[in-house]
């Protein structure tokens, strides 16, 4: 199992790096999140044209570039560290995951491409995003393939082209095709603590959709580990430029005729941060690895997921903190990670959840006791 980046994979977190900076400064993330669409069309259409980052991990049989879970962790990492908004996420990481772990190699053949190359914008639409044994619970197909239900959060519904709807049916959990503009379908955006990232309500009254495949506990899990790996990602670039930014801000916070961070205190406070985002950072990339080989412990995402969760707040929380009143304006830029921080917390289930998750996948893990006497 690989345990650390390759010099290619380096280059290519360089790459995004420049891109991201160049397109996602804190000028144009508060020109976004202040507008409806929460997203600049050139800067997507860059993104997936010109840099390709929407087909990372889309197989090159369907238009990507047949990368895996560790080239997208880069990906969303950087986009974590620069607060990228756009539709990557919804689109390229939970709808493309839904689509290659539970739909027929005709739509995979049929609608991959368009996502790799952003000609179409899809998400995933889920009842539950807090754990995935309750998905299914609330939106239901028939026999006809009508499907009907609630999904109270869904993100970047208001842009996408394409629903990939999963409803509980009579044989399991059935992923549906919908056009987001059929008829029957409501789609109301939601105002969320987190600006940066949009969601709405949708709601299905009888629509008509297109069963393309299903996905059966093992499936859907897998789907579910690995959006939450590259969440993880994401959250930890995130908490890597609140760590940096506030080093830097006590460098130059001048009190009593010296820098706060001479204080031994604050020094303190900044080591047992770098610390536990060291941890949370190893936790992440080895669950990527783990995912990209189908080796290792299979409660890897979670453990990533969870401790991604608390790592990101306490730096969300030290950033404010450490920065004294200006930490606390609309003008100082940390709240815009903080909020996003707050959002990722509880988004794909809490730390809570995904430690119990944990807890079960252990108890139940096949032995490995051969029966011989030590």
């Amino acid at each position: 199992m690989q345990i650390e980046y390759t010099e290619d994979q380096e280059q290519f977190r360089e790459v995004v790096s420049r891109f991201l900076q160049a397109k996602s400064t804190p000028i144009d993330v508060r020109r976004l999140m202040a507008s409806n669409e929460g997203y600049d069309q050139a800067v997507w259409q860059q993104l997936c044209g010109e840099v390709g980052l929407a087909g990372t991990h889309i197989p090159e049989e369907y238009g990507g570039f047949g990368f895996g879970p560790i080239e997208l962790g880069i990906v969303s990492e950087e986009m974590g560290r620069h607060l990228y908004c756009g539709p990557f996420f919804a689109s390229s990481v939970m709808a493309g995951y839904a689509l290659l772990n539970g739909a027929t190699e005709a739509i995979k053949s049929a609608i991959l491409p368009d996502i790799a190359s952003g000609d179409r914008i899809a998400t995933l639409v889920l009842d539950n995003l807090n754990n995935p044994e309750k998905v299914g619970s609330v939106l239901k197909a028939n026999d006809e393939h009508v499907v009907s239900g609630t999904a109270p959060i869904v993100v970047d519904a208001h842009i996408a082209d394409l629903l990939i709807v999963a409803a509980s049916t009579s044989d399991g959990l059935g992923l549906y095709l919908v056009n987001a503009d059929a008829d029957g379908i409501s789609i109301k955006p939601e105002e969320a603590l987190d600006p940066t990232r949009k969601i709405s309500r949708v709601s299905f009254d009888g629509v008509s959709s297109e069963r393309i495949g299903g996905l059966n506990e093992e499936s859907l899990n897998l789907t579910w580990d690995q959006i939450c790996n590259a969440l993880a990602h994401e959250m930890i670039g995130g908490a890597q430029h609140l760590f940096e930014s506030t080093v830097e801000y006590t460098k130059v916070r001048v009190q009593f005729g010296r820098p706060i961070g001479s204080f031994q205190a604050l020094k303190h406070r900044c080591a047992d941060l770098l610390m536990e985002l060291e941890f949370a950072k190893a936790a992440t990339h080895h669950a990527a690895f783990c995912l990209a080989t189908s080796e290792g412990e299979p409660f890897a995402a979670s453990m990533a997921k969870a401790m991604a969760s608390d790592t990101y707040m306490e730096a969300a929380r030290a950033g404010v903190q450490l920065r004294g009143g200006i930490g606390f304006t609309w003008e100082e830029d940390t709240h815009l990670w903080y909020k996003r921080a707050k959002s990722s917390e509880v988004f794909m289930g809490s730390a809570h959840m995904h430690r119990e998750r944990m807890m079960k996948m252990i108890e139940i893990a096949p032995s490995h006791n051969t029966g011989e006497q030590p």
